[in-house]
C-alpha cells in the first residue's frame, strides 16, 4: 500500500532511509515482508539487565482505553481496581485521581517513568492529558511504588507512550451529544535499519456544559483541550539509546452560568462576555436564586458563579540508556515541565507559573545470574509563583508561591532467590526543602531528611498461583495549591500556612493471583497509614488555613478482580472493592469518596464486530461521616431555612456504558456508543450539588454522584 503524505513526511524527517511499503505493480504479490527490530532498551529488558518491578501493577491497555471511549487520563483510569477519579467541583469540574482511597494530591503521575506533573497540574491537567498515542497505563498502588517517586504515598500512574514497529498513521474522529467532539492523529515512522522510531501525536477534544436540573447553573463545565506531542527513540549505536519527548497541552474550562442564557447582568453570550461583566458589586447571597433556593433559577449576575481556568503546559524529557558491558548499564534522564494558569473564580483572579526540573542518574549492575543491583541519584526542583490582583488589594494577603527542592540517593537489590521466589529490597535517602516564599511568611517551612525503605516479594506457588507482598514507607511535602478543598472561594483573604512536617506514610499490600486456561483472578488487601496529614480549613478570621492533623489517618482497601473467557471471543470481568477509612481520614476529604464498588464488563469480538458493555455500581454512604452539612434555601434575612437541610444519605446508584465497533476492512472501522445509558445524575435524580453552609455562604461542592448525564457518540478510525 502507499503511505499517506503525512506518514511519508514524518518518514523523511526521521531518516533518509525509511521502511516504506510501496504499492506493487505486480498483482500476484500478496506477501509484504515486515522487519521486526529489537532496540537497545528492549534487548536489555529481555536480558534482565534493566531494573524492573515485581510489585502488583494494574495495566490499562490501549484496547481498554478505546472501549471506554476515554479521551483523557481521568476517563481512561476511572473505575479501575483501587482507582477513583473524584470530581470535586460542579463549576470547574476539578478532578483528583485517588489510589487505594488516598487523597488525589498523594498520587504521582509519570510519563514513561519520569515525573512531568506537579501538584498544580494534578487538578486540571488530568482532564487534558490525551489518550491518543498511549500504549498503556500502569497503576502501582502503595507508598514508594516508584523508585524515583517516594512522594507517591497513594501510588503512581505511569503513562507509557506508544513506540511504533512500522510506518504509517491513524486518524480517529468522533462526535456526540452535549457538544462532544474528538479528533486524534497518530503518525508513526520507523527507519529502514530499525534504529529510529518516532511518533507525532495530536488531539483535540471538546464538551459543552451540562445542567441536569435546568436552574441555569451547570453541574459539569465546558472544556476544550488541544495537545501536540512528538517522541523519537534512536539507537545511536548497538549499545546506546536516546529518547526525546516534547509536548504542549492547552486547556480551557468554563463553568457556572449556562452560556446563551440571560442573567441579572444580561445575556451570557460567551466566556469573554461573562468575565468582562465583572463589576465587583456582588448580589446579596439570598438573592442569587429565585426565592433564595439553589434548586430554582439562578438570578444573580453571571460572573458571580463563574469559574474559568485556562492552562498551557510544556513538557520535555530526554533519556540516554547505555550498555557499558554485559553486566553494567546506565540510564541518565532529565524532565522538564512548565505549567501556566490564568483563572477567574467568582470574582477572584489567579495566575500561576509552575516550573519543574528533574534529573536522574541510574546504574544497573548484574551481580550474578540471580541478582541485579540498581543504584543512583536524583534531584527535583520546582518553583511556583502565583499572583492575584484582587488578592493583592488586601494588605494582609499571603500568596501560596513556593520553592521545592529534593535530592535523593537510592539503591535496590532485585534477587531471584529461587525459581519460585523473587525479592526486591530498596532504600532511598532524601533531603527535602520546601519554602513558602511570601514576605509575610518568613522562614523555611520544611527542611528534613528521611529514609524510605521498601520491599517487594513475589512467590510462585505453582503454575497458576502467585503471591505478591509489598511494604514501604513514603513521604509528601504538603505544598497546597490553592484549589485544595476548593478553598479558592475565600482566596481574596490570602492563605495562612501552618506546616512544619512532612506527611509520612507506611503501607502494606498483599495480592494473590490465579491464572488458568479460562479463569484469572486477583484478590488484594492494602493498608496505608499517614502521619501529619495535611488539611485545608479556616482560621479564626475565616482565612483558608493549610495545617496538619495531629492524629494518624489510615485506610484499608480490599478488592477482588475476576476474568473469565467464556469462549475465544467472549470475556467477562468482575471487580468488587471495599474502602474502609478511619474517622481521621474521613474528616480530611473535601468530597466523600466511594466506600463500595462493583464493576462488571463484557467484551465480545465476533466476525469483525466488537461489543463492549460496562456496569458500575456504587454503594450508599452516610455523608455526615465526611462532615457534610448544607441547606438549599436562605431566608430573606440571610439565614438558612432549617426546613431545607440537605440529606446526608447518599443513595447507591449504577451506571451503564455501551460501545460497538465494526471493522469494515483493514484500514477503516466505525464505532458508536453511549456513556451513562440510564442518564442518572445527582442533580437530575437526587439533589443539586449547590448549597448554603450553616453560616449562609454559597458553595458548589455538595457532591456524591455523577454530574454529567447520558452521552451518545459515533466515530470512525482510519489506519493508513
Amino acid at each position: 500500500m502507499k503511505p499517506t503524505y503525512i506518514a511519508a513526511l514524518l518518514a523523511v524527517i526521521l531518516s533518509p532511509q525509511m521502511v516504506l511499503a510501496e504499492e506493487s505493480s505486480t498483482p500476484d504479490v500478496e506477501n509484504i515482508e515486515r522487519v521486526s527490530v529489537m532496540g537497545v532498551r528492549q534487548r536489555l529488558e529481555q536480558a534482565g539487565t534493566l531494573a524492573n518491578t515485581i510489585m502488583k501493577t494494574e495495566v490499562i491497555s490501549a484496547g481498554t482505553i478505546e472501549n471506554k471511549n476515554a479521551v483523557n487520563l481521568s476517563e481512561a483510569i476511572d473505575n479501575s481496581p483501587g482507582v477513583k477519579v473524584s470530581n470535586e467541583c460542579s463549576m470547574c469540574g476539578v478532578k483528583r485521581i485517588m489510589l487505594n482511597g488516598m487523597k488525589g494530591e498523594q498520587t504521582t503521575i509519570l510519563v514513561d517513568g519520569l515525573p512531568v506533573h506537579t501538584m498544580i497540574s494534578g487538578y486540571y491537567a488530568v482532564d487534558a492529558i490525551p489518550t491518543t498515542g498511549i500504549d498503556r497505563i500502569e497503576v502501582a498502588r502503595g507508598a514508594g511504588a516508584s523508585l524515583i517517586a517516594p512522594e507517591a504515598i497513594g501510588g503512581t500512574v505511569n503513562i507509557i507512550s506508544y513506540e511504533p514497529t512500522d510506518s504509517g498513521a491513524e486518524f480517529d474522529v468522533a462526535v456526540g451529544e452535549n457538544g462532544y467532539k474528538k479528533m486524534g492523529f497518530l503518525g508513526k515512522g520507523v527507519s529502514e535499519d530499525g534504529r529510529t522510531r518516532a511518533t507525532l501525536v495530536a488531539q483535540y477534544d471538546d464538551r459543552d456544559q451540562y445542567d441536569a436540573d435546568d436552574n441555569g447553573v451547570n453541574e459539569a463545565p465546558q472544556q476544550e483541550n488541544r495537545s501536540l506531542t512528538a517522541r523519537v527513540s534512536h539507537d545511536v549505536t548497538d549499545t546506546d539509546n536516546i529518547v526525546l519527548r516534547i509536548a504542549n497541552i492547552q486547556s480551557e474550562i468554563f463553568g457556572g452560568p449556562m452560556l446563551d442564557e440571560t442573567f441579572a447582568d444580561g445575556l451570557a453570550s460567551s466566556t469573554g462576555t461573562v468575565l468582562s461583566g465583572y463589576d465587583d458589586d456582588a448580589t446579596a447571597t439570598q438573592e442569587l436564586f429565585e426565592d433564595g433556593d439553589v434548586r430554582n433559577d439562578y438570578t444573580g449576575k453571571a460572573w458571580e458563579t463563574s469559574e474559568w481556568i485556562k492552562t498551557d503546559r510544556n513538557e520535555a524529557s530526554l533519556t540516554w540508556l547505555r550498555e557499558l558491558n554485559d553486566d553494567w548499564n546506565m540510564h541518565l534522564a532529565t524532565s522538564y515541565a512548565e505549567h501556566d494558569q490564568d483563572s477567574f473564580y467568582e470574582g477572584f483572579d489567579y495566575t500561576a507559573n509552575d516550573v519543574m526540573w528533574f534529573f536522574d542518574a541510574r546504574f544497573n549492575y548484574l551481580l550474578n545470574d540471580s541478582q541485579l543491583l540498581t543504584f543512583g541519584m536524583d534531584h527535583r526542583t520546582e518553583e511556583m509563583r502565583s499572583n492575584s490582583r484582587s488578592g493583592s488589594a488586601n494588605p494582609d494577603y499571603v500568596s501560596d508561591s513556593f520553592d521545592y527542592d529534593v535530592t535523593g540517593i537510592y539503591v535496590q537489590d532485585t534477587w531471584q532467590v529461587t525459581d519460585e521466589l523473587e525479592v526486591a529490597m530498596a532504600l532511598r535517602y532524601d533531603n527535602v526543602v520546601a519554602d513558602f516564599i511570601d514576605p509575610n511568611k518568613p522562614g523555611t517551612e520544611l527542611d528534613e531528611s528521611i529514609l524510605s525503605p521498601r520491599v517487594d516479594i513475589r512467590l510462585r506457588h505453582n503454575d497458576e498461583w502467585v503471591s505478591r507482598l509489598s511494604a514501604g514507607r513514603g513521604y509528601r511535602a504538603p505544598l497546597s495549591f490553592f484549589e485544595t478543598d476548593h478553598g479558592i472561594l475565600d482566596g481574596s483573604l490570602g492563605f495562612d500556612i501552618d506546616i512544619d512536617e512532612l506527611e509520612r506514610s507506611n503501607s502494606v499490600n498483599y495480592a494473590l493471583s490465579y491464572e488458568g486456561d479460562r479463569l484469572t483472578s486477583t484478590a488484594s488487601l492494602a493498608w496505608t497509614e499517614v502521619e501529619n496529614l495535611a488539611q485545608l480549613t479556616t482560621n479564626d478570621q475565616g482565612i483558608p488555613l493549610l495545617t496538619q492533623l495531629d492524629e494518624k489517618a489510615s485506610v484499608v482497601t480490599t478488592d477482588i478482580a475476576l476474568g473469565y473467557r467464556l469462549t475465544d471471543d467472549l470475556t467477562l470481568n468482575l471487580t468488587g472493592e471495599v474502602f474502609d477509612y478511619d474517622s481521621v481520614f474521613q474528616s480530611s476529604y473535601a468530597v466523600a469518596p466511594i466506600e463500595e464498588r462493583i464493576t462488571l464488563s463484557a467484551d465480545w469480538d465476533i466476525n469483525g464486530w466488537d461489543l463492549f458493555a460496562n456496569v458500575v455500581w456504587v454503594g450508599s454512604r452516610d455523608l455526615s461521616d465526611y462532615g457534610y452539612e448544607g441547606y438549599n434555601r436562605l431566608l430573606s434575612t440571610g439565614e438558612v431555612d432549617p426546613d431545607s437541610e440537605k440529606s446526608t444519605d447518599a443513595p447507591s446508584y449504577f451506571t451503564i456504558d455501551l460501545r460497538v465497533s465494526y471493522e469494515l476492512n483493514e484500514y477503516l472501522s466505525l464505532y458508536s456508543g453511549v456513556t451513562n445509558l440510564l442518564d442518572y445524575t445527582q442533580a437530575g435524580d437526587e439533589d443539586t450539588p449547590l448549597f448554603y453552609d450553616a453560616d449562609g455562604a454559597y458553595d458548589v461542592g455538595y457532591i456524591y454522584g455523577p454530574l454529567r448525564g447520558r452521552e451518545v457518540y459515533a466515530g470512525m478510525k482510519y489506519t493508513f
